[in-house]
């Protein structure tokens, strides 16, 4: 993490909240155990347990960033009832230590998806 007065301050919370993403009338994660990381100006993203993902639904490509407070990225195409969204998924491999919460997580561009909806978690 950044310290708390830096302007690209990250902070990683467990969201409360059931998060659902679909893509294409499909359903392509479904999860209780979403991670919400705030990165300074940015608008938060959902992060979503591996396990809680159709991964079959999702194919890597050779697209990679880097982020100077996460590390390197990886990136997954989408492709749903014979629709595809490139490089619609992001993730972090071997982040660096400061969000290392956030390894084996998935995280996906709004404006890629049908929804990225939050559900209020039943008991």
């Amino acid at each position: 993490m950044t310290a708390p007065n830096h302007p690209h301050r990250i902070t990683i919370s467990k969201n409360p909240n059931r998060v659902k993403v679909t893509f294409n009338g499909t359903v392509i994660a479904d999860t209780g155990q979403a991670l919400v990381l705030r990165e300074g100006p940015l608008p938060p993203a959902q992060y979503i347990p591996r396990e809680d993902v159709t991964m079959s639904s999702l194919r890597r490509t050779t697209h990679s960033t880097h982020c100077p407070f996460k590390g390197d990225a990886s990136y997954f195409t989408v492709s749903a009832g014979g629709k595809t969204t490139e490089n619609a998924v992001w993730t972090y491999e071997s982040p660096l230590t400061a969000v290392s919460e956030i390894k084996d997580y998935l995280a996906f561009y709004p404006d890629k998806m049908d929804a990225i909806q939050e559900f209020p978690a039943t008991s």
